[in-house]
């Protein structure tokens, strides 16, 4: 990756957060607890950017933030531009990222794991026997 590709990256996701929190009005940007830019991917030429969004909130809320942002890219893109200095501005395309609520749900699996290991009375820690292998091969 080139490392204009990455500056304009970390520019485009830094300015993005910080106009979001501030810029955008829509109410259905505004109904999510927290909306937050996890990561900007740009094409090739630097003209497409998808935007990775975490939103804390139900899934009505999210897809509601998705399409606020998506009708607030043409708003944004702009300024987001000028700021960075860029001659042509990219489009911006929101996506909802799901890193974070997979997380979470690996998390719970694995403290579901550990609280059942500490019931049966095992160390939740220790690794499980191997598994025997009295199968012997034929000569």
């Amino acid at each position: 990756m080139s490392q204009r590709k990455q500056r304009v990256e970390h520019g485009l996701r830094d300015v993005l957060t910080e106009m979001i929190a501030r810029d955008v009005k829509d109410p259905r940007v505004r109904a999510a607890t927290l909306v937050t830019v996890t990561k900007v991917e740009l094409n090739v030429d630097l003209s497409v950017a998808t935007v990775y969004v975490s939103i804390i909130g139900d899934d009505a809320t999210a897809d509601g933030v998705i399409a606020g942002l998506a009708k607030a890219a043409g708003f944004l893109r702009g300024p987001v531009g000028r700021k960075l200095n860029l001659q042509h501005a990219p489009e911006l395309r929101f996506v909802a990222d799901a890193s974070i609520d997979m997380s979470e749900k690996l998390a719970a699996i694995i403290r579901d794991d550990e609280a059942r290991a500490r019931a049966a009375g095992r160390d939740p820690g220790a690794a499980s026997p191997p598994p025997s292998t009295d199968k012997k091969e034929p000569a």
